[in-house]
């Protein structure tokens, strides 16, 4: 169990958050197609998780665009942006901004998800959604960077996350 704030108020996170070095935890999540896809779909790539609370938010909507702007200069890299937004709301939000760099991943059919990264929100105005949280993954599911954000209302160092990627 972690704590992070909302407002400066203490939120209780359940689950273990993923450690550099450490193996990701396998997932299956839902894409904007409503296929259930996990990490597997993404073979091959250096993998940053972008896990908000949801796109209707403005700090979650910002870090969206921002790995967005970013993602289209990295080599062999994916964007994974993980809410519990449903897909047809994340798919909306992504070509309204005309976002193209990023992969929507929901959790509405997993939330297991939310423990097995140690993003759970379990109470609160925001239970059963994610906390704010960055992970970036080499080729082989690997940690290289992972950053739970102590402040769900702050942006995450997206220096830092990009850094880990060499």
């Amino acid at each position: 169990m972690s704590t992070v704030t909302l407002g400066g108020n203490p939120i209780e996170v359940a689950g273990r958050f993923p450690q550099q070095g450490a193996a990701a935890p396998a997932f299956s999540l839902t894409a904007a197609d409503l296929k259930d896809v996990g990490l597997e779909a993404f073979a091959g790539k250096r993998k940053v998780l972008n896990i908000v609370p949801s796109l209707d938010t403005p700090t979650c909507a910002t870090s969206t665009r921002k790995f967005n702007a970013e993602a289209a200069g990295l080599t062999d890299t994916v964007v994974l942006v993980v809410s519990a937004d449903l897909p047809f709301a994340a798919k909306r939000f992504c070509v309204a901004e005309g976002l193209e760099n990023v992969h929507t991943l929901s959790t509405f059919r997993s939330p297991g998800f939310a423990t097995d990264y140690g993003v759970a929100i379990t109470a609160g105005p925001l239970a059963g959604l994610t906390a704010r949280a960055v992970v970036v993954l080499d080729v082989d599911d690997k940690v290289l960077h992972a950053e739970l954000v102590p402040e769900i209302k702050d942006e995450p160092n997206y220096a830092a996350a990009l850094a880990a990627l060499g």
